[in-house]
């Protein structure tokens, strides 16, 4: 069972310079709420109560301003810092004192993701035991991304990054589970020609070892890297869309903690006054009655 999880919330976002020469990317809005909601509320619906936030140096105190140590949402967040962008598999050498030799998952602070049976899959996959889990979706662009390609018991038998040529169509999204191996593994890696660690590197550990498996967000699911300007805008279209025709919030911490049981009226109560006069506050009101 995975209990813990990191988000990785530091790099340059040099995508999207020149906005992010003065804000960390993580903290730039999504429709109504800070991108870093986004990814944290994939974690705590998975039932994961124990995170950890990596950031760029000199940012810890940015997001303790909106997120604090979590107490308010019936979690605890840590933060570390991240001198500089040295590849995803850092996150793990990073938190090993975080992750103190147990099961963990791994979310992109830029990732969104929104499918209809998404807790339930999320539940499933944080019951991970050994190997590793990643979460798959078809593009239509393959050669942007890190590409899996699967056999029929959705093992995953071929990696390849940003290929010219593919039959697979089943692009490798920034969520991911991996079982207390991860930190021995990452540390066995060595820097690419970009001079990071790979992502890919690590996840051929685990498919040389034949324990590296694949989830779907399933049909009609969404994921967009909100990394770039047009992804970034395209996911604040389709937040605001799918809150203003369903009635309901996206990636409201307060609310999942609170149907969750995890904390009760009054912490909810203490959230509205914290936000102030808004709409995420008005939101938060219609829960207590």
């Amino acid at each position: 069972m995975i209990k813990k999880g990191i988000i990785l919330a530091g790099g340059l976002g040099t995508r999207m310079s020149p906005i992010t020469k003065s804000v960390n990317k993580q903290l730039l809005p999504i429709y109504d709420k800070p991108m870093i909601f986004y990814p944290l509320s994939i974690l705590m619906l998975a039932g994961i109560k124990e995170i950890l936030i990596i950031v760029n140096k000199g940012q810890v105190s940015q997001f303790r301003k909106v997120l604090k140590n979590g107490e308010h949402l019936g979690i605890k967040i840590q933060y570390k810092e991240q001198s500089q962008p040295n590849g995803l598999p850092e996150a793990f050498v990073i938190g090993e004192k975080f992750i103190n030799n147990q099961n963990v998952a791994l979310i992109l602070g830029d990732n969104f993701f929104y499918a209809q049976s998404l807790t339930k899959t999320l539940q499933n996959s944080v019951k991970l035991k050994t190997g590793a889990k990643v979460f798959l979706h078809p593009v239509k662009n393959p050669k942007l991304y890190g590409i899996a390609t699967l056999n029929k018991k959705n093992k995953v038998i071929k990696l390849i990054e940003k290929p010219i040529k593919t039959k697979s169509n089943l692009a490798v999204t920034g969520l991911y589970f991996f079982d207390k191996n991860v930190v021995k593994f990452s540390k066995q890696l060595k820097p690419s020609k970009r001079k990071e660690l790979e992502i890919v590197d690590l996840l051929n550990k685990y498919k040389k070892l034949n324990r590296l498996n694949a989830e779907f967000l399933g049909r009609g699911g969404a994921w967009l890297d909100a990394g770039s300007i047009d992804d970034y805008y395209d996911t604040t279209a389709f937040v605001s869309a799918i809150e203003k025709r369903q009635g309901f919030k996206i990636a409201c911490l307060e609310e999942i903690s609170f149907r969750k049981k995890w904390i009760s009226k009054k912490e909810l109560e203490k959230g509205i006054k914290f936000y102030g006069n808004c709409e995420y506050s008005k939101y938060l009101k219609l829960l207590l009655t």
